[in-house]
């Protein structure tokens, strides 16, 4: 594989599993040196050596994107071990479905802690570095989710809509010289419904994921095409779902 990406210092939250670790062994493939974060060192522990294998420059830590802290340490890892950052993937989520009348107010909770203000704890802890040294890409994973509102969607669609919005006036405010790029992927095969805990749900969202669901190694692709792009050119905003899906 062409190695597009090579010496670029890139973290990653949520990295353990799903379109993180996707995401993580491609850019790594590429040349990029990614920085890992999330709550299962095991699973990192394991990615990691799954690329330094291969090759690969992987550094990890164990990171709770609802802890501002952690979000810090990730960034001052990057820094600290290669001596800049040039981007970071906000990809950290959490969905805990439900209809609203149900009052899953621990559920909306985590949902904001994680997706929305997850995001934005990423936010503050890279744009420093990025203004300093005068550029910088930072990219949300959103979803689909809010393109298309649908019952037991309603909070979860709210923090991701929000992150959406944020994303956007980010990218203005930036005014070239920070790049912001929105993903939003529809189904996708990963863990997200084992953590729910509406088992109507979970059982619902799995039996959707075996029928249609697209593979992260395909988001990755689109994560890697946003970043590879000159510096001039920004992808503001891309929606990867399967061809079937509405």
């Amino acid at each position: 594989m062409e190695r597009t990406l090579e010496g670029k210092v890139i973290a990653i939250t949520g990295a353990s599993s799903g379109i993180g670790e996707a995401t993580a062994l491609l850019l790594a493939e590429k040349g990029a040196k990614v920085v890992l974060g999330a709550r299962r060192t095991e699973r990192l522990q394991s990615l990691s050596d799954r690329i330094e294998s291969a090759g690969g420059s992987c550094i990890w830590l164990e990171a709770d994107v609802t802890q501002r802290n952690d979000l810090q340490k990730q960034v001052d890892l990057a820094c600290e071990r290669f001596g800049t950052l040039d981007v970071i993937i906000n990809n950290a989520g959490v969905g805990q479905l439900s209809r609203i009348d149900e009052l899953d107010v621990e559920g909306w909770e985590q949902m904001i802690d994680v997706n929305l203000k997850g995001v934005l704890y990423g936010i503050a802890a890279a744009m420093p570095v990025f203004l300093k040294q005068g550029s910088g890409h930072i990219v949300n994973v959103i979803s689909t989710s809010g393109i298309k509102i649908v019952p037991t969607q309603g909070v979860y669609a709210g923090t991701k809509n929000a992150v959406r919005t944020i994303t956007e006036a980010l990218r203005q405010e930036s005014a070239g010289q920070v790049r912001v790029t929105g993903i939003s992927p529809g189904f996708v095969l990963t863990e997200m419904p084992n953590a729910m805990k509406n088992a109507t749900m979970k059982n619902a969202i799995r039996d959707t994921m075996e029928s249609i669901a697209i593979s992260p190694q395909a988001i990755a692709q689109a994560i890697a095409f946003a970043i590879e792009q000159p510096a001039d050119v920004e992808i503001g905003d891309l929606v990867i779902r399967p061809s079937v899906q509405n």
